[in-house]
């Protein structure tokens, strides 16, 4: 027997409103009222958010740990804090504007500059050929010891840097994939979770 989780009393918000929810803000687009007495008010949400504009998403509200709606009250609370210094502001003016630019323009790039290794010249040439490309689809096929999984790792950086992708596939051998985690090379491009599975349960 599954005893009943009492739902918190917390106000709901009417469509049209702005909330704050999983550290990003959304707007109401419906609210759906509970078919029965003590359920959860599920509510349909739309993201606001530079990064994720027009994302949907769907909420339980009451099992909503961090939900909050936005009102008056907060921005005049914003209000009553004191004015960044000029150059701090000056330094996240001038960050938005690169990540803005940056995620539209393929002539711009993001990972080499956060990929936290030396990098050559010639290894740019193939995260050029694949950001302009209507769909990324690059054949990589350098000699040995050139750097093709550097090559690699920036483009599959980039691309989740500008929100194109949200997971990856790598497929090669156990023995390679745990030689380039045993270098670094994986986690200076980002945070990957290894799975090693045998060829054989993919097949």
């Amino acid at each position: 027997m599954i005893a009943n989780i009492p739902i918190p009393d917390r106000a709901v918000p009417e469509p049209g409103a702005i909330v704050h929810v999983r550290q990003r803000l959304y707007l109401v687009e419906q609210v759906v009222t509970p078919p029965n007495a003590g359920d959860a008010t599920l509510v349909r949400l739309s993201c606001v958010d530079d990064d994720a504009q027009g994302q949907a998403l769907d909420v339980l509200w009451e099992h909503e740990l961090d939900a909050e709606i936005r009102g008056g009250e907060n921005w005049q609370r914003l209000a009553e804090r004191s004015f960044d210094p000029a150059k701090r502001f000056a330094a996240y003016l001038n960050t938005l504007r690169w990540n803005c630019v940056t995620s539209t323009d393929p002539k711009l790039l993001q990972s080499p500059f956060r990929a936290g290794i030396k990098l050559d010249p010639y290894q740019l040439e193939p995260l050029r050929k694949a950001l302009r490309l209507p769909r990324v689809n690059l054949f990589i096929a350098d000699d040995v010891g050139l750097g093709k999984t550097i090559e690699a790792g920036l483009i599959a950086r980039e691309l989740l840097l500008r929100k194109k992708v949200r997971e990856i596939l790598v497929s090669c051998p156990p023995s390679m994939l745990l030689d380039n985690v045993s270098r670094g090379t994986a986690d200076s491009f980002a945070k990957l979770e290894t799975l090693l599975t045998p060829c054989k349960e993919l097949a």
